[in-house]
């Protein structure tokens, strides 16, 4: 006779099945650690209200998705991270992009440009254009975007500690292409917390460094009001090795001190929060990263209704950026890396991402190739045009299983959030060590199973074929570094000095009051400031950071 529920099918059909077969070994269980039962039905659900704790697309609380036709109406955006080398090289790397399909832009910045030091300063030897562009002045930006008009393109960029000043050069440009600034579409990082947390590209101190991320907000939601101001990324925190549901705690976490910080500064909540935005890994634990997408949307839309008192819908609407996980992918058969891409970009979509970038296969031995990008990009394309996931709205809500990894993450994502609550927030908890210790501690736990194979790793513990020899890995040409300190320190000599100097004053008087700062960068860059200069006068009043070592 069927089983009538769980309880007996557990005892009548599964465990006689499991004492003939005995399972697999390690137990099951997901990155977070929470237990996986053999099946999933509709008593794992019973307590579970549909309008109240799921709802429908476009409707509150979102875990369907924030809008209500998904991907019928149009695509997610394609948006290939890319910048190296030079401003010329990156532009010629951007437009080979929008020529192959791609639908936004996104930029990356090499290290002296993401810690305030321009081309030609002894701290930024061998780091020129190695893992982003140069960007020192204005005139590198106008190189940059050469023949790409901006009120055609969504570009984001991921600047942390600079990102007033990189979106103050975007603005300078957009200007003398006389585009109107409430018009710009797209996305400035600007996360400082998780610098703090996982990623090391700081500057200054905590209180000066929020007080920028604050001048943004206020500035454009006033002057740029289709611009996205912060991308809340628990992206660098789960590349550090935290776990899928400290990912969503984590992230959550801070940006409650965004709010918190915005809010301490006057501004009202529906003025600013419509244009936050996150940004989250996909890793490759298939149903849980979809299912953590899910849980945040609707973990943001409670924290912005009950704790916030939002009064508009889209400011309990979460909007996020998706790129798959570069920590996943293995020098050893790295072709392999391309399926890993593809079920990582599959989440994404299903998860029901905004914008979403697909790592290329190379990238674990070299900057991507332009043949390698170029598969990551179709990778996006076969699944949006062929694959057909994109048709429905949301096509695994339902599930036992997904619904029932939704509720679990979101509960252990608040048990961090109240965690760091009682610690005084995540910058308290960021300057007690708390929130490093549990991402180290959970990275010391994935290794700990890879070395003693509880964890596999295609190619790497299991399955392994010796050294493979990649041909064609992409190689930089350096000649472009001393060109690029040249274009910068022509830059200072010819431009108009007393407007530079003048600019720089008005800094120095900005940074020890209260006055916004966004408009004092603008008028900075477009006198050909240069990045480096600009921060020097920051440094010189806010000092730096010092990295904190915990144990």
């Amino acid at each position: 006779m069927p089983s009538q529920n769980k309880d007996e099918w557990l005892k009548n059909t599964y465990r006689p099945a499991v004492q003939r077969s005995p399972e697999r070994e390690p137990a099951f269980e997901t990155t977070s650690g929470a237990e996986l039962h053999p099946l999933y039905t509709p008593e794992d659900l019973a307590a579970l209200d549909y309008n109240a704790g799921i709802g429908y697309p476009g409707e509150y609380p979102y875990v369907r998705g924030v809008q209500p036709t998904m991907y019928r109406g149009r695509y997610w955006t394609m948006r290939q991270y890319a910048g190296f080398a030079s401003a010329e090289e990156s532009n010629r790397r951007y437009r080979y992009l929008l020529q192959q399909g791609q639908t936004g832009l996104s930029v990356a910045f090499d290290l002296p440009t993401q810690t305030g030091y321009d081309s030609d300063h002894p701290m930024a030897e061998a780091e020129v254009g190695q893992v982003g562009v140069p960007i020192d002045s204005l005139r590198d930006m106008e190189v940059l975007f050469g023949q790409i008009p901006l009120d055609k393109v969504s570009t984001s960029m991921t600047i942390n500690a600079t990102a007033p000043i990189l979106l103050a050069l975007y603005l300078a440009l957009a200007r003398r292409q006389g585009v109107d600034l409430n018009k710009l579409e797209g996305t400035i990082q600007n996360d400082i917390l998780k610098e703090y947390i996982a990623r090391g590209t700081y500057i200054f101190p905590p209180k000066p460094s929020m007080r920028l991320v604050t001048d943004v907000f206020a500035f454009c939601s006033q002057q740029v009001r289709s611009w996205n101001t912060i991308s809340i990324s628990g992206y660098h925190m789960r590349e550090a090795g935290c776990t899928a549901a400290q990912e969503l705690g984590f992230t959550m976490a801070n940006a409650i001190a965004y709010v918190e910080a915005a809010l301490r500064v006057g501004l009202d909540f529906d003025e600013f929060a419509g244009r936050l935005s996150f940004f989250f890994v996909a890793q490759s634990n298939f149903f849980e990263e979809i299912a953590k997408y899910r849980a945040a949307r609707r973990l943001w839309a409670r924290l912005a209704r009950e704790r916030f008192k939002a009064r508009s819908p889209r400011s309990e609407t979460l909007r996020f950026h998706t790129q798959t996980a570069g920590v996943s992918l293995t020098a050893q058969q790295p072709i392999n890396n391309i399926v890993r891409t593809t079920l990582q970009a599959l989440a994404g979509v299903l998860g029901g991402t905004q914008s979403l970038h697909t790592n290329s296969w190379d990238e674990a031995l070299s900057l991507p190739s332009e043949e390698a990008v170029q598969v990551a990009l179709r990778t996006q394309q076969i699944i949006a045009y062929e694959s057909g996931v994109a048709d429905v709205v949301d096509p695994l809500g339902g599930s036992y299983y997904v619904e029932s990894l939704t509720n679990r993450l979101e509960a252990q994502a608040r048990d961090y959030i109240e965690k760091t609550d009682q610690l005084g927030g995540a910058l308290a908890a960021i300057e007690q060590g708390y929130i490093q210790r549990e991402i180290q501690e959970a990275a010391y736990r994935f290794q700990q199973e890879v070395e003693s194979q509880k964890r596999t790793i295609v190619g790497v513990n299991r399955f392994t074929t010796g050294h493979e020899k990649v041909e064609r890995l992409f190689r930089l040409d350096t000649s472009w570094i001393e060109r690029q300190k040249a274009r910068t320190q022509e830059v200072r000599a010819s431009r108009h000095q007393k407007a530079a100097k003048a600019a720089l004053r008005h800094l120095e008087r900005a940074a020890r009051g209260d006055e916004n700062t966004m408009p004092v960068f603008l008028e900075c860059v477009e006198a050909y400031c240069t990045i480096g200069e600009i921060c020097d006068v920051l440094r010189s009043h806010w000092g730096e950071m010092q990295e904190r070592v915990v144990i």
